[in-house]
């Protein structure tokens, strides 16, 4: 019910024309930039996550196939099964092995797709050390890996043209129907009391603060950080939802190559280079988020509570 009371606010939102919400709208203008605009990435090296399924995987192969069979971009693909519910902090030691084991192979990493998540699992699920299960995927996770592979981002860029390195964080419309409440990320009645849609739209405000505040944070060392909403894409994303709401959703869903074009633009663009901090519409256009997301107070406030969650991993 939930998942169906957002798609009806959304039609409401754009029936309306509401300008501040112009990042709901279901029919975005024909794309100007594609995979055929993505730029020479010779010597570059890029790491996608969620590369396993959906998005991630059609960006990793746009890049695969455009770059790396041309000898040009060395591409990395991230991927874990969160179709079992695995527990995210587990598995944020996991993600320092892999990123230990990555740094002992690569000298250098450019762009930084952090794109892997989950959508509106029962609500029951939580991580191991009883994250709510969306926000440690979605938010808490990305966090993390960015963390371990962010000096390794940052000797690049000393050694790089501006505007190279950068850090995409994939996002949603979705976050307009929720801000960030922070006795919800973890386990307990308020969390409970929740819907599942709730939760999922909470985790993606977080991804946009999350990177609002890594640009203002690193902007001034070389990285460029931006946020989107890919578009409303035929994934595996919405694989907990009830039938009726994946019909609903068969109906306006675009073919997954879409789901590409903003990540693409976002990390390869020559036209991104001053515009770290932005948030990305589709298809790759520059968006208004909700204006909380962009608070350098609650930024603050996201950044030192994952700060201390991971501090003893």
């Amino acid at each position: 019910m939930e998942s169906m009371r957002i798609l009806l606010r959304t039609a409401k939102y754009v029936l309306t024309r509401d300008k501040n919400l112009e990042c709901v709208e279901p029919v975005p203008p024909k794309p100007k930039f594609t995979a055929e605009n993505v730029p020479d990435m010779t010597g570059k090296v890029v790491l996608v996550t969620g590369a396993n399924a959906g998005i991630g995987k059609e960006t990793a192969r746009v890049k695969i196939s455009v770059c790396f069979l041309t000898e040009n971009a060395k591409v990395w693909i991230g991927c874990r099964d969160v179709g079992k519910g695995e527990a995210t902090i587990k598995d944020l030691k996991d993600r320092t092995e892999s990123a230990e084991d990555f740094l002992k192979k690569e000298t250098q990493l450019h762009v930084l797709f952090n794109n892997a998540g989950v959508m509106d699992p029962p609500v029951e699920q939580v991580t191991e050390d009883g994250f709510d299960l969306q926000f440690g995927t979605n938010v808490l996770g990305h966090f993390y890996l960015t963390k371990l592979l962010l000096p390794l981002l940052l000797f690049t860029a000393k050694s790089s043209p501006d505007g190279t390195v950068r850090i995409v964080n994939t996002s949603s419309n979705g976050h307009m129907f929720s801000g960030l409440d922070f006795d919800t990320f973890k386990d307990g009645p308020k969390r409970r009391a929740k819907s599942g849609m709730e939760l999922y739209s909470q985790s993606k405000t977080g991804n946009i603060v999350f990177s609002a505040e890594l640009h203002r944070r690193y902007r001034d060392q070389g990285i460029v950080s931006t946020s989107l909403h890919p578009g409303t894409i035929k994934s595996e994303l919405a694989r907990y939802q009830g039938g009726f709401v994946q019909w609903i959703f068969s109906l306006v869903v675009y073919d997954v190559s879409y789901g590409a074009i903003t990540q693409l633009y976002a990390g390869t663009s020559p036209d991104v280079v001053g515009l770290g901090g932005q948030y990305f519409i589709p298809w790759a256009r520059v968006g208004e988020p909700r204006a909380d997301t962009q608070d350098p107070h609650i930024g603050k406030e996201l950044w030192s509570y994952m700060e201390e969650q991971v501090a003893n991993l």
